[in-house]
């Protein structure tokens, strides 16, 4: 049974002007808008990172859940940790039996979907999902639409291989997110973090004043200065070892994933 980090989502007051940025900065490009997230009162969009996915979501209505987390977090930032699995029975169940509540059960045609309670997992809104009988990376994925694979650009970043929640507490929310998830938290200089198939989840403590959440996403890069003069040019902030862009802290790294 495997469990893969599938899709960042970040939420934004006003949509396209995050969405140019990413595209501007990342030299990626829209693959898709779903029109079913207008029953959450919601517009978006995805854009691929080699085998997985940047969504933004911004409100279209007041009283969203997405327009609450927005004054919470005061702004634009990390919104949603989406993984994706072959057995998402098996992980129903396991919901169950922990008393984790479904605070969405999702299902379109082959699609299954499980967004978790947010007051159960802390740190973001967790998701995991299933298209079909799952497959390998750069096949089918419901959320992305039917034909993703074609706007893939990997000339500027190649991947995307972690993702960083941060607390007031890192170590009992990673230990949270450990169990729910079922891996085991390894203890860092730096912080906790939590091994997925493809990628890793970082529990750090939070600094920057705005609470809890998803605060950064580790991508893979050829060349980290591109993305940097791209920042500079789009007057986009350059924080620690990466860049600001949508509230969210995306670090530059150029080796393998498990030495970002």
């Amino acid at each position: 049974m495997f469990l893969r980090l599938r899709q960042l989502c970040l939420v934004a007051g006003k949509l396209e002007p995050v969405v140019e940025d990413l595209r501007s900065v990342f030299g990626i490009e829209v693959c898709h808008r779903d029109p079913g997230v207008g029953q959450f009162g919601l517009e978006n969009a995805l854009l691929p990172i080699g085998h997985s996915f940047i969504e933004v979501v911004a409100p279209v209505e007041e009283g969203t859940a997405a327009g609450r987390y927005l004054q919470r977090r005061n702004g634009d930032g990390g919104y949603m940790v989406i993984h994706d699995t072959d057995e998402i029975h098996q992980w129903e169940a396991r919901m169950n039996t922990l008393g984790v509540r479904i605070a969405a059960a999702l299902e379109v045609d082959e699609y299954r979907g499980l967004q978790l309670h947010p007051g159960d997992t802390g740190g973001a809104l967790l998701e995991i999902n299933q298209t079909g009988k799952g497959g390998p990376l750069e096949g089918a994925y419901h959320p992305a639409g039917p034909e993703w694979q074609s706007h893939v650009r990997t000339d500027v970043v190649t991947a995307v291989v972690g993702a960083e929640l941060q607390s007031d507490e890192p170590e009992a929310l990673a230990k949270r997110w450990g169990d729910i998830l079922e891996r085991p938290v390894v203890a860092g200089k730096s912080g906790f973090s939590i091994e997925l198939d493809n990628a890793r989840l970082r529990f750090v403590q939070a600094r920057d004043g705005r609470g809890e959440g998803l605060g950064g996403i580790d991508l893979l890069v050829p060349e980290a200065e591109v993305v940097r003069e791209r920042c500079r040019r789009n007057d986009l902030p350059l924080v620690d070892e990466g860049v600001l862009v949508g509230g969210v802290r995306f670090y530059l790294g150029t080796g393998d994933w498990r030495g970002v």
